[in-house]
C-alpha cells in the first residue's frame, strides 16, 4: 500500500469537511423554504448516508461535489502528475464506485434517489428544488 505524500499543492484540501458543504447548506435552506421536512445525514442502508432524507416521501438526496465525484462538466480533464498521481486516480475512481453503489443500495431498501451537482446548486437552485420536489411527488403516487 502506498502512503500520500505531502506537497505544497494540496495544502488547500486539508481544511476540507465532508458534510454540511456550502452547495448543501444552501439546498436545505431552499427546500426548507419550500416546505420540506428533512433528515440530516441519517443511515437508509448499510454502507448509505445521503446528505439528506424526505422521510414522507422516501427520498434520498446527495449533493455531489463537481470536483470529488467527477462531474462530467466540471471535473478534471486531465490526467493526474506529482507524486501522488496515481493515488488521486484511484481514489477518484473509487468515489464514482461509492456513489452507485449508494445509489444501488438506497434504491434496492425503497428510496428514490435524487442526486444533484454542486454546479447545479450554485447556478440554479430554484431548479434544484425542482428535481427533489418532482422526485418526492412521484415517489408519494407509488405508496
Amino acid at each position: 500500500m502506498e502512503t500520500w505524500r505531502a506537497t505544497d499543492a494540496g495544502g488547500h484540501l486539508a481544511g476540507r469537511v465532508k458534510t454540511s458543504t456550502q452547495p448543501e447548506v444552501a439546498l436545505r435552506r431552499a427546500l426548507h423554504a419550500a416546505g420540506f421536512r428533512f433528515r440530516l445525514h441519517p443511515k437508509v442502508a448499510k454502507g448509505c448516508t445521503p446528505d439528506l432524507v424526505l422521510p414522507r416521501h422516501r427520498v434520498a438526496v446527495f449533493v455531489d461535489g463537481c470536483f470529488w465525484h467527477g462531474c462530467p462538466d466540471h471535473g478534471r480533464r486531465t490526467p493526474w502528475t506529482g507524486p501522488n498521481a496515481e493515488l488521486w486516480a484511484a481514489k477518484m475512481d473509487r468515489n464514482k464506485a461509492n456513489d452507485l453503489r449508494s445509489t444501488t443500495l438506497a434504491n434496492d431498501a425503497g428510496w428514490t434517489v435524487v442526486r444533484i451537482w454542486e454546479h447545479e446548486i450554485t447556478s440554479d437552485i430554484p431548479v434544484a428544488v425542482e428535481r427533489v420536489r418532482a422526485a418526492a411527488a412521484g415517489a408519494s403516487t407509488l405508496t
